[in-house]
């Protein structure tokens, strides 16, 4: 599996520098265009889960302990699994998304069509019940009863909020500034002042030097992360396209790889500043994280939400707001719950997503002279 997907990165890599040379300056415009920091708002929330808010913190250990991970600092290992060159994965979709499957419809081939809704379902899935998995550990004492009920709950919000867009343009705006109002409270909570933050942050510098390290999985740890981003990037870019408001080609990447890494290191710098000092996640700022986190997966299951059910025509306007909200809480709590009960790993999604990248190059490559033709006209 891990040579197929160090393949797959590769092929992501080359792509996008092939993209960048040709068609640079093309101007991309999404269907229902935005101003960019709403795009950017938009990409970070439905683009991150709750992981980037629960994982740090149990992951630092791991990486300041294990060789394979000596070669930098655990900053730049934990930016290096979320931040910067991860990213382009998502631009290459939003790239397709953009320019050609608009001309070429690759998409609405019936047996694409098909496996496209079952690895955004499963994904969905996978993101809930990743939730319902780390919940009781920043919730102290909290029952299972609870944690079933509160995940149902986040859920539901997530179904609600998938029937308008305007709840998912005000939610992620409004998770965006929670996120940096969660950093300033973490960063006061550590007591890092100004020399203690620009200190880590200065640590980043250990990914970047080693930045040709994190092209191929460093462990299996690594490559469950990079078939996590590839499991959710064909639906992100299909997702955050119809969101891009006039973006050159090298704006659009330049966007994406620096942008959402800022608030991803200084996430990272503040939070290790706290771990660095062995101090306990107070009460107050554990129940801010699972706020903030609530809202990050109540983001990523609207977006994920609003495609497959319009892709699988089950919209409000077909069912009804009842039926609609019903069904679509049942099918994915249900899912959430079977998770457990079930071998299934994200690693298996991104490996189908990883088959579906290389068919729809192949017929991309099959009709270029079509969408050579498209974009002349």
């Amino acid at each position: 599996m891990q040579s197929i997907l160090s393949c797959a990165v590769v092929a992501v890599l080359v792509i996008s520098l092939v993209l960048l040379v040709r068609c640079g300056r093309l101007i991309l415009t999404g269907r229902t265009p935005t101003r960019f920091f709403a795009f950017f708002a938009i990409l970070f929330t439905s683009g991150l889960d709750v992981g980037l808010i629960m994982f740090p913190l149990t992951e630092f250990p791991i990486y300041e302990t294990r060789k394979i991970y000596g070669f930098t600092n655990p900053i730049a290992i934990e930016f290096g699994f979320w931040g910067f060159y991860i990213w382009l994965f998502y631009f290459l979709t939003t790239f397709y998304f953009c320019l050609v499957e608009p001309r070429l419809k690759i998409f609405e081939i019936p047996w694409v069509k098909r496996v496209n809704n079952a690895t955004i379902i499963a994904t969905c899935a996978f993101t809930g019940y990743l939730f319902l998995q780390y919940l009781p550990d920043y919730v102290s004492g909290i029952s299972s009863l609870y944690t079933f009920a509160f995940v149902g709950l986040v859920v539901l919000a997530a179904v609600i909020s998938s029937t308008d867009i305007r709840y998912l343009k005000i939610l992620s705006l409004a998770s965006t500034w929670l996120f940096f109002a969660l950093i300033v409270a973490m960063w006061a909570f550590g007591g890092l002042g100004i020399s203690g933050l620009v200190t880590n942050m200065g640590r980043l510098g250990g990914y970047f030097s080693n930045i040709h390290r994190f092209i191929f999985p460093l462990s299996d740890y690594h490559a469950f992360y990079l078939f996590w981003w590839f499991a959710w990037s064909i639906m992100i870019g299909q997702f955050v396209s119809r969101f891009v408001g006039g973006l050159r080609t090298w704006q659009l990447l330049l966007a994406l790889l620096l942008i959402p890494s800022i608030p991803i290191a200084l996430w990272f710098s503040v939070l290790f500043g706290v771990y660095e000092q062995g101090l306990e996640v107070s009460n107050y700022m554990n129940v801010l994280m699972v706020l903030v986190g609530s809202i990050f997966v109540t983001n990523s299951l609207d977006s994920l939400m609003r495609l497959y059910s319009e892709n699988l025509r089950l919209t409000v306007s077909r069912l009804g707001m009842k039926k609609y909200v019903v069904g679509h809480w049942l099918l994915l709590y249900s899912l959430i719950l079977l998770y457990q009960f079930t071998p299934l790993q994200i690693e298996w999604i991104g490996l189908v997503v990883i088959f579906l990248y290389a068919a729809v190059a192949g017929l991309t490559y099959r009709r270029r002279h079509d969408l050579a033709a498209s974009l002349r006209a």
